[in-house]
């Protein structure tokens, strides 16, 4: 959260999903060297299970193929089991854990191409 957001949207990372004419959901892409990296997607409390988060993670995909690479790669804190059964029903795999920021990331990388 400590991410300089206003700098994001300049760049046009920051994605958006509207419901009910509300913001509902935020989206961060940030290209890297290899892959398009999910750094951020959030789903509002009172929008989940709308699917609001498959459909970002479409975006995300699609938009990794768009920019030619042939890999999205994410990140998420090790305790949020959910979200790590998530991302590999959605087909990604995990490819290593590390401490950063002082929490314990699990990465994980799913091909798009």
């Amino acid at each position: 959260m400590l991410d300089d957001y206003e700098q994001l949207i300049r760049d046009g990372r920051v994605h958006v999903i509207e419901h009910d004419d509300k913001v509902q959901g935020v989206l961060v892409l940030i290209p890297q060297e290899d892959a398009l990296l999910l750094d951020n997607v959030a789903v509002s409390p009172s929008a989940q299970g709308l699917g609001l988060g498959r459909r970002m993670l479409q975006f995300a995909e699609a938009a990794a193929v768009d920019a030619g690479y042939r890999f999205i790669r994410l990140y998420t804190n090790e305790a949020m089991t959910e979200n790590l059964e998530l991302y590999t029903r959605a087909g990604y795999s995990e490819t290593h854990r590390v401490e950063e920021k002082g929490l314990r990331r699990v990465y994980m990388m799913k091909p798009v191409a």
